[in-house]
């Protein structure tokens, strides 16, 4: 037998003992405590991007009164960037525990 045929004679051994996570059947302990942490951190991160909003906009308000420029653009483009990642976050762990 030739070195090449007893690496991959022992390659196909380990993968072999690798055991098939589907059959495994069901979720691991804790796993409804964990969606409801991501569930409370979803719903605490949404209460503070709309706050982010809302600051974002009365600075902007107090700017125009004072007859300043809008200089306060970029924190409502962060705070709209903020919102998409967020968005995007829940999607994926929507359908990662689907």
């Amino acid at each position: 037998m030739t070195m090449t045929m007893q690496v991959l004679d022992a390659g196909q051994q380990i993968l072999a003992a690798v055991p098939d996570p589907s059959t495994g059947g069901g979720n691991p302990p804790g796993w409804s405590k964990m969606l409801m942490v991501l569930h409370w951190v979803f719903l605490a991160v949404t209460v503070l991007c709309v706050a982010g909003f809302l600051v974002v906009g009365g600075r902007m308000a107090i700017a125009y009164r004072r007859g300043e420029g809008s200089e306060h653009a970029g924190g409502l483009g962060a705070v709209c960037l903020a919102c998409v990642i967020i968005g995007s976050a829940s999607g994926l762990v929507s359908t990662l525990t689907a």
